[in-house]
């Protein structure tokens, strides 16, 4: 296991860097990975110990499913986010991962997994965590959501929102459930549970803030969503849904605005959401 404390010969990071004259730009970039590093070590002994005692946290305990996430794109930390939430989710239920991470870091991008008109059929539920917000090719994106047309569950996290919203068509935003263009400032928001008889907000705190994080502005909604919990603007305190599940042409989605920090994808009440929010489109939570 790689250690924080030691570099090759025992030394502290610090003391390694000066000996072999790093500078001090690549010094940033070093100090950048530790903490990156750090993060993740943290998690992994936290998702350790939840091991040892996660027999009741366990939400489903039948045949696996197979989840495909999709993801990459801009301004988020999507390596971190998806070890994350791989492992956390792993810990939780019987998952096995198959993620796609293409397209770079910037707004725009058509990935070659679409291409393939059975690009889904391998896949219980697909996971959309990512930010593509200039692409608009009505025929590239119809390519998505006419396979969730025709059932494939889906899970839609933070960005995945912003994604397409360069589009004149409407066929991501109905999939979705909601439309927004954009958010305000990250912040700590209070969250209200608005519908506490869902499968998927079982043992949600009754007062949960997030860590810090952006707050979606949500202009419409689709006929089949539901909101399933709210939070306010601290600019003029107009109230939001967070978390919701659409009905897309009879397609269960689960969705959810938060995730923009790696703080959210760290938070123990975040992933249980997830995890829950994955296992209700695939028809796997119990009422």
């Amino acid at each position: 296991m790689l250690t924080l404390t030691q570099r090759r010969g025992g030394l502290p990071l610090k003391a390694y860097a000066e000996k072999h004259s790093i500078s001090f730009m690549n010094r940033f970039h070093y100090r950048t990975l530790v903490r990156s590093v750090a993060l993740l070590v943290s998690l992994s002994a936290s998702s350790q110990a939840e091991d040892k005692q996660t027999t009741n946290k366990q939400f489903y305990k039948g045949k696996p499913l197979k989840v495909l996430l999709v993801t990459g794109g801009c301004c988020h930390d999507y390596k971190f986010q998806t070890k994350a939430l791989t492992m956390a989710t792993e810990a939780r239920a019987p998952i096995e991962w198959t993620v796609v991470n293409k397209g770079g870091r910037g707004t725009h991008a058509e990935i070659e997994l679409y291409n393939d008109p059975n690009w889904a059929e391998p896949y219980d539920v697909v996971v959309h965590n990512e930010c593509f917000a200039k692409t608009k090719n009505p025929e590239y994106i119809r390519k998505i959501t006419d396979v969730h047309k025709k059932g494939k569950p889906a899970v839609v996290i933070h960005c995945a929102m912003h994604t397409y919203r360069d589009a004149k068509i409407d066929d991501w935003r109905d999939f979705l459930g909601v439309t927004s263009k954009h958010h305000e400032h990250q912040s700590k928001y209070p969250v209200k549970v608005t519908k506490k008889d869902h499968p998927v907000m079982k043992g949600f705190p009754e007062n949960w803030t997030t860590p810090k994080d952006e707050l979606y502005i949500v202009k419409g909604t689709a006929k089949g969503m539901t909101p399933l919990a709210i939070a306010a603007s601290e600019k003029n305190a107009k109230v939001q849904p967070v978390i919701w599940v659409n009905d897309f042409h009879g397609t269960r989605v689960f969705g959810t605005t938060f995730g923009h920090t790696n703080g959210t994808f760290s938070d123990q009440v975040f992933l249980d959401l997830v995890a829950r929010g994955i296992l209700w489109s695939a028809g796997k939570l119990e009422n």
